[in-house]
């Protein structure tokens, strides 16, 4: 299994996949956390769905990490890209075939590349933690935002804990883009399927009847990032957000022991 984790690293630190990939983490982390200072006042509101973060909560001991918070949903389709490319990817050139040759087991193949890319994920999650944070160091005076307790033990235990949240969150973003490569085995209609459901089809879901978020994958997943919602909480969305990646996961897993190699 080392063997193949080492290969697919060596594919996922490609310059064109893993600059652009971290360029594109870097320009939406510090955009994300920037714009709720600079929208601090605004009427339209400064936060996801036109929602109102004010100066009293971002000066709260979890104030400092409200931005990372709010770009992990973006972080997972990120992820979800990614992970779905790399699996769906192996069928389109025909290399699952020759991987076989070598590494007979299946499950090794497939742990292997989810344990490759779960590392290519972790590698995003902190660029954006840094970035993130950075920026809503550096942007919280110009908005009279106190910054005392972003540090205090309190504050650190709510850093621990959003990076947990999203890494589960990415994590849990990405095994569904691989379940999507390994369904459609085609790194296209994966992606397509994948950004389609979550950025129109459930927001659109979402705004006809706000209710949906408490069933919907992407949003459970993207609430798990935030932890917890006031219409969906924490421990709800992490049970259904896993019940979705778990059965997911176990279907797929099945197809891939199952199913011809070629596409």
């Amino acid at each position: 299994m080392l063997d193949v984790i080492r290969a697919e690293l060596r594919k996922l630190r490609r310059p064109t996949l893993f600059l652009g990939t971290m360029g594109a983490v870097v320009f939406f982390s510090g955009l994300f956390s920037a714009l709720l200072y600079l929208l601090i006042d605004s009427p339209q509101g400064n936060a996801d769905r036109g929602q109102v973060i004010s100066r009293e909560v971002l000066a709260l001991a979890s104030g400092g990490v409200q931005g990372f918070a709010n770009v992990g949903g973006f972080l997972g389709i990120i992820a979800l890209c990614v992970f779905a490319a790399q699996t769906a990817q192996e069928y389109t050139y025909g290399t699952l075939r020759n991987l076989l040759v070598r590494q007979p087991s299946r499950m090794k193949i497939l742990l292997g590349k989810l344990i490759a890319m779960k590392l290519f994920a972790l590698i995003m999650i902190i660029f954006s933690a840094i970035i993130s944070i950075g920026t809503s160091v550096v942007l919280a005076p110009t908005v009279d935002v106190s910054t005392d307790l972003w540090f205090s033990s309190e504050g650190i235990e709510f850093i621990y804990t959003t990076f947990l949240n999203v890494t589960i969150s990415v994590v849990g973003f990405g095994i569904i883009g691989m379940v999507l490569g390994l369904l459609l085995r085609s790194p296209i209609s994966a992606i397509s399927f994948g950004v389609l459901w979550l950025l129109i089809v459930e927001n659109l879901l979402v705004a006809v009847e706000n209710s949906t978020q408490s069933w919907l994958p992407g949003s459970q997943l993207t609430i798990i990032a935030t932890g917890g919602s006031a219409d969906v909480p924490y421990t709800q969305a992490l049970a259904t957000g896993g019940a979705y990646v778990a059965v997911g996961a176990l279907v797929a897993s099945i197809l891939f022991l199952r199913r011809d190699v070629a596409n």
